[in-house]
This record gives structure tokens, C-alpha cells and sequence, in this order.
């Protein structure tokens, strides 16, 4: 069971059809940018759907690849024989393939004709799997002999909360920003661990 907070600075809106303030109208789709608390990304392909139900009020559904954490899809790592970096060496390989949603909604307050800022609430869930390959290591230092092999499912659900505000460049077409903290459980289910040691030339 693993919690890990997510700051997120989003929503550079490539493509969109914007209410306009006069609900002519009402559906927007957007493209997500987004700051994970180290680099600005795209989190592509992440797309989020907007449906105003009135002028102040509307629904969100997104979705993605990836945990929606900023977490790397792949990993490599190389631990040495010795302190100093020299002798033989061993790996450790982690691939990740998820998939995120979020489903949630906005209160939108009354601005100006270009200008529309905006709190918003979201229920996070997800899915994907998880595998770690070791080679000469015991996944986090060098192990003579020692390789495995790790897979699992991984399961997540959180909330989101945030803010953020729409600036109008033209009719139908608009630029976001959304500040937001998400808090997020990331559960891991049917682990299987494959172990195997050489000693002697014999492998186990």
C-alpha cells in the first residue's frame, strides 16, 4: 500500500470548443500539460472532456496513460561489485504500464467575457501492471549469482482538488491553468516472484 502526493500545474488547452460564457457552446476538449514537482510535461496522451450544465457548473471526465503521478514508465539501474564503481556488475530493470481516469466536477465563477476561474473536485482511479527484472542483484545492490524476476497488477484510487482559471484568446479557443494537489493509494495484487541462484555453475 503506497500514498504519494501529487502536485499538479496543468491544462494548456490545445484543442477546444468553448462555451464562451454564453453556453452556445457547452463542450470542450482539451490537451494536458502538466509540472510534477521536478519538470513541465506533456502527459500525452491525456485528454479531458468538459460539459457545462449551466454557466457555473460543469462535469469532467479525463483520461491517460501512465499512473497521472508523473511516474517514469521505465527504469534502469546498474549497481556495482565494489564501492568505488569497478568490478562486476548487476541490473535492475522496472517496466510500467497504467492507465489513469479521473471523474469530477467545476464551479465556475462569475469573471469577465475572457476570463473565467474555477475550483474543482475529482475522484482518480486506475489500473495497469508492474515487473521488475534483476540480473546479478538482489534489485538494489549488486548479489553475485542472484537474477529474479517480480510481476504484478497495480490498482489506484484517490481524490483531486484544485483551481484553476480559463483565459479566452478568441471565441472557441482558450488557454488554462490548474493548480491541484491529488492524493492517491496505489495497491499492488498477484505478485509472483521468480528467484533464481548460481553457485558451482548450477543454476536453481
Amino acid at each position: 500500500f503506497m500514498k504519494k502526493l501529487t502536485l499538479m500545474v496543468g491544462a494548456f488547452l490545445v484543442s477546444t470548443m468553448s462555451f464562451g460564457q454564453s453556453m452556445d457552446t457547452p463542450m470542450s476538449l482539451e490537451g494536458v500539460l502538466s509540472f510534477n514537482g521536478s519538470s513541465l510535461e506533456w502527459t500525452a496522451p491525456t485528454l479531458r472532456f468538459r460539459y457545462f450544465v449551466n454557466e457555473n457548473i460543469a462535469g469532467r471526465v479525463q483520461l491517460g496513460l501512465g499512473d497521472g503521478m508523473g511516474t517514469p514508465a521505465s527504469e534502469s539501474w546498474t549497481f556495482y561489485e565494489n564501492g568505488d564503481g569497478t568490478g562486476a556488475t548487476g541490473t535492475a530493470e522496472i517496466n510500467r504500464s497504467a492507465w489513469n481516469a479521473q471523474i469530477g466536477g467545476e464551479y465556475h465563477m462569475s469573471a469577465t467575457d475572457r476570463l473565467s476561474p474555477y475550483f474543482m473536485l475529482g475522484i482518480n482511479f486506475g489500473g495497469g501492471s508492474y515487473s521488475e527484472t534483476w540480473t546479478e542483484s538482489d534489485g538494489t545492490s549488486y548479489q553475485q549469482g542472484l537474477s529474479a524476476q517480480v510481476d504484478a497488477d497495480m490498482s489506484m484510487f484517490g481524490v483531486g482538488v484544485g483551481a484553476g482559471m480559463d483565459f479566452y484568446l478568441v471565441e472557441n479557443l482558450y488557454v488554462g491553468l490548474e493548480l491541484g494537489l491529488s492524493f492517491n493509494s496505489i495497491n499492488t495484487s498477484d505478485v509472483t516472484t521468480t528467484i533464481s541462484t548460481t553457485a558451482g555453475g548450477t543454476t536453481t
